[in-house]
């Protein structure tokens, strides 16, 4: 390289740096006040676990669809309710979605006393074992 073009390349070069402002000095230091929330699984065991099944049993008896056959409550970050829902329903379109989540909550709300007031989070694993969808409802 000829030495003008050398210096011309250098040039741009620090001049796109130090417009970007790109510099260990300057980086932007993360909020810790807000802890990170890690995602959940994208995929799970296609059978739900022994507390999941009953509770969906408790489910269907008030009504709920038989499609689903577990619903797991967890503490989820800063103590918002994690559910994890497994359906038999291999349709994964968003209109069926809201259908499921209103029953499913409305349910743990009415029948097992959740409080929802904060929000939420909840998964649902289709029949594969697959993440069909993910909610994030926290308030």
């Amino acid at each position: 390289m000829r030495p003008l073009t050398r210096s011309a390349v250098l040039a741009v070069v620090a001049s796109v740096l130090l417009l970007s402002g790109c510099s260990p000095a300057t980086a932007p230091e993360p909020d810790r006040r807000v802890p990170p929330t890690t995602p959940g699984p994208t995929a799970t065991a296609t059978a739900a676990p022994d507390e999941a099944a009953r509770t969906a049993g408790r489910y269907h008896r008030s009504g709920g669809t038989e499609d689903v056959y577990g619903i797991l409550r967890s503490s989820g970050p800063e103590g918002v309710p994690a559910l994890t829902v497994w359906t038999r329903d291999p349709d994964s379109d968003a209109e069926r979605f809201d259908a499921l989540r209103a029953s499913v909550t409305g349910y743990l709300e009415r029948e097992e006393g959740l409080s929802l007031e904060r929000g939420y989070l909840m998964d649902v694993f289709g029949p594969d074992g697959s993440l069909r969808h993910r909610l994030d409802a926290r308030r």
